[in-house]
């Protein structure tokens, strides 16, 4: 069942974080909605102004619409990731997604309102929820780059007059974390100080944390081992982290990275163990199940394990 992100941050609040999960292709999505299934967990698909050029609008949402005839038990939103004013209104008119991001950060504090406000009207007249981003993350993400030195954490003032003034459902900060794989120099560091600072402002308003991938060692080290070239000391968020950010009011964490680094080391292994396979539905399928291994774990670290039962009476109640 498809539901609004503001539908599920209500459930969500002060009491699990949802997980937010880009898809690219259907092997993704069977494994994003099988995990879930395993894990009795509530989620979002997120589809990206670049997965909409790779795979295609209508082939997305036929592989989602696919997925959830398979898995009618599943509650999920449907999302877009990133997206500019105008793939907002593309996805609002329609009708099939649930749930928008405008992502106007990179302009000056009263353009970002303005455009923002702009969507979340569009968006309100056809019942979609919209996710808003004050502040900039660092790193790179699809054609978002962001170096170290233009990085802004979010202003706790300036995110109370922007969601006061703009209507959005939902606010991505910037509190440390960063986007892709090569994400710090060092350990992470999460700025809860900076989460509980906004959250006195916006008392019980959802929060969101981009870029929130842990880029764990070991599948750095096994895709290395395989054949790959990544840079080992590359780091993520201590996935602990999101257990202290939720009662701060973080109520969705977007993980794409970590998917992407599931998928390379799958892929590297098996060719390499099986260099006579040109059948790429074998890795596919063992893709499939390790994802879903992945969603499981995840879904524990955001304590959204085993909420599905209390999503669906909090909705139909």
């Amino acid at each position: 069942m498809i539901v609004t992100t503001s539908d599920l941050f209500r459930v969500a609040y002060g009491k699990f974080a949802v997980g937010a999960y880009n898809i690219n292709n259907m092997e993704q999505a069977l494994g994003l909605f099988e995990g879930h299934r395993r894990a009795n967990a509530p989620f979002i698909v997120q589809i990206s102004r670049g997965a909409r050029k790779y795979a295609g609008v209508v082939m997305l949402e036929a592989i989602i619409r696919a997925a959830e005839q398979m898995y009618p038990e599943a509650i999920f939103a449907v999302h877009l990731d990133h997206g500019d004013e105008q793939t907002c209104y593309d996805c609002i008119e329609s009708g099939f997604y649930s749930s928008v991001m405008i992502d106007a950060s990179h302009y000056p504090f009263e353009e970002n309102i303005a455009i923002t406000r702009r969507v979340v009207e569009r968006a309100h007249a056809a019942g979609v929820s919209v996710e808003a981003e004050l502040g900039m993350l660092g790193g790179v993400e699809e054609d978002i780059a962001v170096d170290e030195k233009h990085a802004k954490l979010t202003d706790p003032d300036e995110a109370k007059e922007f969601v006061e003034r703009t209507g959005c459902d939902s606010l991505a900060v910037a509190i440390g974390t960063s986007h892709g794989a090569y994400k710090f120099k060092g350990e992470a560091k999460l700025h809860l100080d900076r989460v509980a600072a906004i959250q006195q402002r916006l008392p019980g308003f959802p929060l969101v944390m981009h870029g929130s991938s842990s880029v764990p060692a070991e599948e750095v080290r096994r895709i290395n081992a395989a054949g790959g070239a990544l840079d080992p000391s590359a780091k993520g968020v201590n996935e602990d982290d999101f257990a202290k950010a939720i009662p701060l009011g973080v109520t969705k964490v977007n993980i794409d990275t970590d998917g992407r680094l599931v998928w390379t080391r799958v892929h590297r292994e098996y060719f390499r163990d099986h260099p006579e396979v040109f059948d790429f539905r074998k890795p596919g399928k063992v893709f499939i199940d390790e994802y879903a291994k992945f969603i499981q774990h995840k879904s524990r670290k955001l304590l959204s394990y085993g909420q599905l039962d209390a999503v669906r009476a909090a909705l139909s109640g």
